[in-house]
């Protein structure tokens, strides 16, 4: 029997750890300022749920199939928005909820790739280009946050077929998952991969100004919704080869992206719940981590008994009382500070019997070697 963790699966400790609560925080704050209020839902759910929705998915064949004792299909939540009409029913529109939290894929693992990973989401069911602004101002001022630029990419799935139909185009799902593969795969194997279905000049096309976009009535969407992005101070920028899940958005839809990193980012869109109009964009927490400039900056404090564990615990319980992170070591001072190098702690206290007699305990700054005598009164 092995103890490694499962292929696509993976264990956080330390400052990863450190760095991930930081940043769930970091993002649950800001979802909350504007307004949303958190949900949670099962992880496991009826298979037949879970494709109910979006079957034609690519995300849907990706599904953990799972079977209980009473031999019910079951399934692993692939992502979170199947499972908004469920909490939306019966809530006053606009219905705003954010939800941070683990989905599961079996799909092939890669360097950036994993079964398990966090997403965090929000959503606006009953919503409009208003709110699909606003979820990109909260999406610019995250990645602020956290040392990210974000360039932020929007196209409309409408103005899409428009455009399609216009060239005469008719197999037009197989030509949009042409399209959406061209920021990874590059101009001349777009044009070659859409010569199969005869619509390689769509590239061409795609590649005009505003004057040829305007005379297409769902360029208007695209339109409002920079008006009002800028109302938020935030650029946006019109990108027609962004189409994103074809079974699933309908409207304007939205990837983000920074300088020096190939991958998306953030993404999101318009979309039906149940009959409602609904807008939401995901972050995938591990791409965060892996950008966010942000030092996790929080004094950690060892108290070291020598022998004098009443004491030792009193004084760790008057510090946590000012909100100070303390841990107490018993045992020998050469292993304590050892662990205390190991651990990251940044300052040592020595309660022993010479420092409680004097009340005062000698502390030790980690970094420069440095020794204070302080009064502590336990």
């Amino acid at each position: 029997m092995t103890n490694e963790s499962v292929k696509g699966f993976r264990d956080f400790s330390g400052e990863e750890a450190a760095k991930r609560a930081e940043l769930r925080k970091i993002i649950a704050e800001t979802f909350e300022k504007y307004g949303f209020e958190p949900a949670e839902t099962p992880i496991i759910e009826y298979e037949e749920f879970v494709k109910k929705e979006n079957p034609d998915d690519e995300s849907v064949s990706d599904i953990f199939k799972l079977q209980d004792k009473g031999k019910r299909k079951l399934a692993l939540r692939y992502e979170f928005t199947f499972q908004l009409k469920r909490l939306a029913k019966n809530k006053k529109l606009p219905y705003k909820r954010y939800q941070i939290g683990e989905v599961f894929r079996d799909e092939p693992v890669s360097a950036n790739r994993f079964r398990q990973f966090t997403q965090c989401d929000i959503d606006v069911v009953g919503s409009s280009v208003k709110d699909e602004a606003e979820i990109l101002a909260i999406t610019s001022e995250i990645l602020k946050k956290l040392g990210v630029e974000p360039v932020i990419l929007i196209n409309n799935r409408k103005l899409m077929n428009e455009i399609l139909d216009n060239e005469g185009i008719k197999q037009k799902e197989a030509v949009l998952r042409e399209i959406d593969k061209y920021d990874k795969i590059g101009e001349k194997q777009a044009i070659q991969n859409l010569k199969k279905y005869k619509a390689e000049k769509i590239i061409r096309v795609l590649k005009q100004g505003e004057k040829f976009f305007n005379k297409f009535k769902s360029y208007k969407e695209i339109l409002d919704l920079i008006k009002y992005c800028k109302n938020y101070g935030i650029r946006v920028l019109f990108s027609p080869t962004v189409v994103r899940g074809l079974s699933y958005y309908n409207g304007n839809v939205f990837e983000v992206k920074t300088r020096g990193a190939k991958e998306t980012i953030v993404a999101g869109g318009g979309y039906l719940c149940g009959n409602i109009q609904a807008t939401g964009i995901s972050f995938g927490l591990e791409r965060l981590s892996n950008l966010a400039k942000i030092k996790i900056d929080k004094e950690k404090i060892l108290v070291i008994s020598l022998n004098k564990d009443i004491e030792a615990i009193r004084l760790a319980g008057k510090l946590r009382k000012q909100n100070k992170v303390i841990s107490i070591y018993y045992g020998k001072p050469s292993k304590a500070l050892g662990y205390a190098n190991s651990c990251g702690f940044s300052k040592v206290i020595f309660v022993g019997e010479k420092e409680v007699r004097a009340g005062k305990f000698k502390v030790k700054d980690m970094k420069t070697g440095k020794e204070k005598s302080k009064d502590f009164s336990v």
